[in-house]
């Protein structure tokens, strides 16, 4: 029998890490010191999920920079793989194909979506496949239907899905609502419909930067529907008064027997943020792992 008190997984959610080319710079210093909080707090972590905008403008010299900052925690001691998916801001800058080729070559992922089972747990990656519609992931057909395919394997399953996509559904998560103006998937519909039949995925997104002490962080229609969260911004961050705000957050994700707990954590300050811890219950699984 399962302890209900030990959890099964334990892994991070970060996003919006926005490497430069200056190894002095802000954005870059806070990569570092993110991956340092993970390596001390969570040493038998599964895995980094980072939900993209991994570079700030996808230039080959910003991707060394990445490569450089994670091999220097590699070679200090840091276990934790890293899973990606990509962000706008990793493909807007030149033909896409070419961009999201140099993201491979630099994540090691496969594509524009993949999947991986970690801990019994399905761990899904979707995003953009057109880099030239300004903010906004496009999302074939293709993609969609693949993603279907997905979460069926984890219903079937009898599991939780764990989704990652850069930018959130319109009027969701904080930065996606009426006025804010950051929600971006071309094909809303067809995503929130497809979630709407398969109530028990979690699906992180980023790209919107909001600071996790906002409102809105965690977006549930109903007791029946998919949750989604605001993944804040290693980078920086973003406030309700629409300024920009130094600062560095993002999310320890722990899955028990009976519930998942998400809790939010500022790695500039190394402490955990109270307003953003969030427990859910119903969708856990039946089986205990």
């Amino acid at each position: 029998m399962n302890d209900s008190r030990k959890p099964l997984l334990r892994f991070q959610v970060i996003t919006d890490t926005h490497i430069t080319a200056d190894p002095d710079h802000d954005y870059n210093r806070h990569f570092d010191r993110a991956l340092q909080d993970i390596a001390h707090m969570a040493p038998d972590s599964a895995g980094i999920m980072h939900v993209g905008d991994i570079t700030d403008h996808g230039f080959e010299t910003e991707y060394a920079e990445f490569d450089r900052i994670w091999s220097s925690n590699r070679a200090s001691g840091l276990q934790t793989p890293i899973l990606f998916t990509h962000g706008n801001h990793d493909l807007f800058l030149g033909p896409v194909d070419e961009q999201l080729s140099r993201y491979e070559r630099y994540s090691g992922m496969k594509g524009a979506y993949h999947a991986h089972w970690i801990g019994s747990y399905p761990f899904i990656f979707i995003g953009s496949e057109d880099g030239g519609i300004e903010d906004f992931a496009d999302l074939s057909k293709e993609q969609l239907a693949w993603l279907e395919t997905k979460l069926e394997e984890a219903r079937q399953q009898d599991r939780p899905a764990f989704l990652f996509l850069h930018q959130p559904l319109k009027h969701t998560v904080a930065g996606s609502l009426d006025g804010q103006g950051w929600h971006g998937v071309k094909q809303d519909d067809e995503l929130r419909g497809l979630l709407e039949r398969y109530p028990r995925t979690i699906l992180f997104n980023g790209h919107t930067h909001w600071e996790l002490t906002a409102p809105h962080g965690q977006f549930a229609a109903d007791e029946q529907s998919a949750v989604m969260f605001n993944a804040a911004s290693v980078a920086y961050l973003w406030t309700d008064e629409d300024e920009a705000k130094a600062g560095s957050q993002g999310y320890y994700v722990e899955v028990y027997a009976d519930r998942i707990v998400v809790q939010g954590r500022d790695f500039a300050a190394g402490a955990w943020i109270e307003e953003a811890v969030y427990e859910i219950k119903r969708h856990t699984s039946s089986v205990q792992s």
